[in-house]
């Protein structure tokens, strides 16, 4: 079976855009999460929300959604950093696109189907897939095409199976990630009814988000998108690409349980996490970083840190683990495509980014949860988390190439 490596990395979130600019933001213990803006949220129990600063877009939203110009931005870095381009009608129809997002561009669907009762609205619109369109014909990816909605876990599931598309031989090159653009109305609404979102810190925004802290509330919301270009080693190499990373591991699982709710011990994302270790037959003592799914809700982030102890067992007392929502928020489907480039940037500087707002720990643990400030490390291989609403689980893990 052939690898598959990482040779590009775009990203635009509420810390920024560019990978370098947000990871140096990160790992500095900055905040993207503030008060919300664009819309009046008076009315809503949570008003706090990781947002793309203005001017990021610059325009952008002029001529496509929110959602997809925040994909558009993150492929453009992703495939500049690469060095790919569709030279020929053969290599466009080796390369392909790979997509997730939890709710796509849920206030243009919003708005779309006002518009449909109005007699002015337009369905293709409303459709997801439509992102993987705009995507494909800005980069003239003629190959396989994917359009992944598994709620929170999407953007991994998005970089985990164009990875095997490669693996299959169905295409040498693929753009994956997620995106997405929730912060509006009937966004925040929905998962305020739900009680899923942090109401305490509307007055401290950059607190809200605090996994694994006693103090957690709900999760933050946040928008964003993060892209990487995906080849076959051999095709990489052969280019002379700068290889950043190897995906060498892949899992996945479903709870089979409840529609929000982890099952006790988290059974769920134990076996997603087991399943891409073995993928990779990879020691449990070789894995030296872990960045959590860990949303800062109250049953979710102690449940994870308990699989992850269960699962890595005498190793867990040299893991170092980390969610760096404390300092995005929750992208939801995109999360977990941002937070593999920061998994692929920690092995790449040997740095675990820390866990904001972690003060006071909700319960003890022999792993190193990053508490506050970065820390220094060597790292060879990091785990992706993503662990979504109705128990829809995805782990992946990056090697140094």
């Amino acid at each position: 079976m052939r690898r598959v490596v990482v040779t590009g990395m775009g990203i635009v979130c509420p810390l920024g855009s560019g990978v370098e600019n947000v990871w140096g933001s990160l790992i500095a213990g900055q905040s993207g999460i503030g008060a919300i803006h664009g819309f009046n949220s008076t009315d809503l129990p949570s008003r706090v929300a990781g947002q793309v600063p203005y001017g990021v877009l610059q325009g952008q939203e002029a001529r496509t959604w929110r959602v997809s110009a925040l994909a558009l931005l993150a492929a453009r870095e992703a495939i500049a950093e690469s060095g790919w381009t569709a030279s020929n009608a053969e290599v466009g129809d080796r390369s392909g696109v790979s997509i997730g997002s939890g709710c796509g561009g849920l206030n243009q669907l919003y708005e779309s189907a006002a518009g449909l009762h109005a007699g002015t609205g337009a369905l293709p619109a409303a459709l997801m897939h439509t992102i993987t369109t705009e995507l494909a014909a800005e980069f003239h990816l003629g190959g396989p095409r994917r359009a992944v909605s598994t709620a929170c876990a999407s953007g991994t599931h998005a970089i985990g199976d164009a990875a095997r598309i490669i693996m299959a031989g169905d295409a040498d090159l693929m753009l994956a990630g997620g995106t997405e653009a929730a912060i509006c109305e009937i966004g925040m609404a929905g998962f305020a009814a739900a009680r899923a979102l942090s109401t305490r810190y509307n007055d401290s925004p950059s607190r809200a988000s605090r996994p694994w802290d006693r103090d957690r509330d709900g999760f933050v919301m946040g928008e964003g998108a993060g892209m990487m270009v995906l080849e076959d080693m051999d095709q990489a190499k052969r280019r002379g690409a700068s290889i950043l990373a190897e995906i060498v591991g892949y899992g996945m699982s479903g709870d089979a349980y409840h529609i929000a709710m982890p099952a006790e011990g988290h059974d769920g994302a134990f076996r997603a996490m087991r399943n891409a270790l073995r993928s990779a037959r990879v020691r449990l003592d070789q894995v030296q970083y872990v960045n959590a799914h860990g949303t800062s809700t109250p049953a979710g982030d102690d449940l994870e840190l308990e699989a992850v102890e269960r699962l890595f067992g005498d190793a867990a007392r040299h893991l170092m683990m980390s969610s760096t929502k404390s300092a995005t928020g929750h992208l939801l489907g995109a999360s977990g495509a941002v937070e593999a480039i920061f998994s692929v940037l920690a092995i790449r500087d040997g740095v675990a980014p820390p866990t904001l707002n972690l003060d006071n720990a909700s319960r003890t643990s022999v792993i190193d949860r990053v508490a506050l400030t970065a820390r220094q490390s060597p790292i060879n291989a990091a785990l992706s988390n993503s662990f979504g609403f109705g128990g829809t689980n995805a782990s992946i893990l990056f090697r140094a190439a």
